[in-house]
């Protein structure tokens, strides 16, 4: 049987939240699903963290809250976090994303998710 994993979209409003709410959605209070972009990828296909039977999906409703939520503004803070803690050599691959997110352009948090989602565990999410 199919475990559906539950997450409320309008308590989505930053990458923070997101990283704990689909933690607890799929394990529990507390529970770990990634709390990076590279960890969630993991997660998703089959690294620490993913249901044992891999038979599940995540439904995200009110999804388009979160889509407003992890819009431009929330792609420029934590772009700006990218950029205060990455790497010096890194900082000219960073500094052209946060250029076209402050100008609303390019993806944004809500999007980087999104795709991470198809292409790592196709067909687990359902935007609702």
């Amino acid at each position: 049987m199919t475990a559906i994993y539950v997450l409320d979209g309008s308590q989505v409003r930053t990458l923070e939240d997101f990283w704990r709410l689909i933690g607890e959605a799929v394990n529990g209070p507390g529970g770990y699903f990634g709390k990076n972009l590279d960890a969630f990828a993991d997660c998703l296909s089959g690294g620490f963290g993913q249901p044992d039977d891999d038979d599940y999906v995540v439904e995200w409703r009110d999804h388009q809250a979160s889509r407003e939520y992890l819009g431009y503004s929330e792609t420029v803070r934590q772009l700006e976090i990218r950029l205060s803690r990455c790497h010096p050599t890194n900082r000219p691959a960073v500094s052209p994303d946060l250029a076209a997110a402050h100008a609303e352009h390019g993806p944004t948090v809500f999007d980087w998710l999104i795709t991470i989602c198809e292409d790592r565990a196709p067909g687990v999410l359902r935007l609702q």
